[in-house]
């Protein structure tokens, strides 16, 4: 059975070919620059093969051809007919309360992933184009809607709400949601397999340019560390993470700015951007650093900082730690990075074992002898997770 996963964004969008009775990926690949001129197709197949295409591909329909086309052409494809795509699975940032899990996607479902718009607006429009172009395209092959915002929905209220008036939250539903939910529960997952306790006690850490941080206890989020949007948290490339909300009068009034213009401030030019003055992506930061750039030491510092005190936020909040995970980008890929988290952390019973942290490659308890703390890294798989909830609820 073939399930096709689709990540759609406002000008892109990513798509993966998942055979689910071997569990793997048989082809995959990125529409780019949706409705800009210069947009294009790569398609990866087989053993490292690849094919590029060069076109005008106006919107995200047309997208969506083209990924068929790819996926069915006699050189490069590796189906023979879409029929063999047996359902498609959709990333959707935003559920809001509506949805605590994946769903089949009908007209009501449609319906409520619009009435999130303000909740999700880069976001949301963009993953309801996907949806709408595989309708136009496969109009009788199912669809699911995987939520971002679906794994954090047990988290307890003293962790979801906020400190305002409860007819804010009755009214309009102000309160944490969380983010990259499907990866916190693919990895946390994963870690709980691993551990092989009955109890368990886990933080994962998914450090990339967004970055976020879950509080699991025996398989279930009970916090985490973004909120009512994805700009709530640690530091992140461009996004300046939890602050005092208010900044955005006193930015506003000082530099004569409409709250939208700061919040744009806020998610686009701050975090390791704003604080280094030179790169939101931390491999020029960390460049910068060995080059002596004092901005990039000090966006360096506070982005680690922040990422430990909700480590020990967590741990406290959970009456205990049995395992610390790394995943995604920065966290899979930077042991330099795993190593500066860690270092101190031996109150908690972390410890890390330099040789094993520095080779580490894919899936690997990277803890030292003596540790009391299980650590790990665990690459995500938010693909694999979609693909698997959309198998589930299809076959239903």
């Amino acid at each position: 059975m073939n399930i096709l996963v689709i990540n759609a964004g406002s000008s892109s969008l990513k798509y993966q070919l998942i055979d689910m009775d071997t569990q793997s990926v048989i082809a995959k690949g990125l529409v780019e620059r949706i409705g800009i001129a210069g947009s294009n197709l790569t398609h990866k197949y087989g053993d490292g093969q690849k094919f590029e295409l060069s076109a005008d591909i106006p919107n995200h329909t047309v997208a969506m051809n083209f990924v068929l086309e790819a996926l069915v052409d006699k050189e490069h494809g590796v189906i023979s007919s879409i029929d063999e795509i047996s359902a498609v699975g959709h990333r959707v940032l935003h559920g809001g309360d509506k949805f605590t899990a994946s769903t089949i996607v009908d007209e009501k479902v449609e319906a409520a992933i619009e009435a999130c718009i303000p909740l999700g607006p880069l976001h949301n429009p963009a993953n309801l184009m996907g949806i709408r172009a595989c309708r136009a395209v496969m109009p009788t092959t199912p669809q699911v809607a995987v939520f971002d915002t679906a794994f954090h929905q047990t988290m307890p209220p003293k962790a979801y709400l906020y400190g305002i008036p409860m007819e804010y939250y009755r009214k309009h539903a102000i309160r944490r949601y969380g983010f990259h939910g499907t990866s916190h529960r693919y990895v946390s997952g994963r870690a709980v397999k691993l551990l092989g306790k009955e109890h368990s006690r886990i933080i994962v850490c998914h450090l990339g340019n967004g970055s976020s941080l879950s509080a699991v206890v025996d398989g279930k989020c009970v916090d985490t560390s973004m909120g009512l949007t994805p700009l709530e948290g640690v530091l992140m490339g461009t996004r300046s993470g939890s602050l005092d909300p208010a900044v955005v009068e006193y930015l506003c009034t000082r530099e004569n700015k409409t709250v939208g213009e700061v919040l744009n401030i806020l998610n686009k030019k701050s975090g390791l951007l704003g604080v280094s003055e030179f790169s939101s992506d931390m491999r020029d930061v960390l460049k910068g650093v060995d080059e002596g750039n004092e901005g990039c030491k000090l966006a360096l510092d506070c982005w680690q900082y922040s990422i430990r005190k909700y480590i020990g936020a967590y741990a406290a909040a959970m009456g205990g730690l049995d395992m610390l995970v790394f995943t995604a980008g920065i966290g899979e890929n930077n042991p330099v990075l795993r190593e500066l988290l860690t270092n101190g952390l031996e109150f908690l019973g972390v410890k890390v074992d330099k040789e094993k942290n520095y080779s580490a490659r894919g899936e690997k308890d990277i803890s030292a002898d003596g540790a009391t703390v299980r650590t790990w890294v665990i690459p995500t798989d938010e693909e694999m997770a979609i693909a698997q909830d959309t198998l589930e609820l299809t076959r239903k």
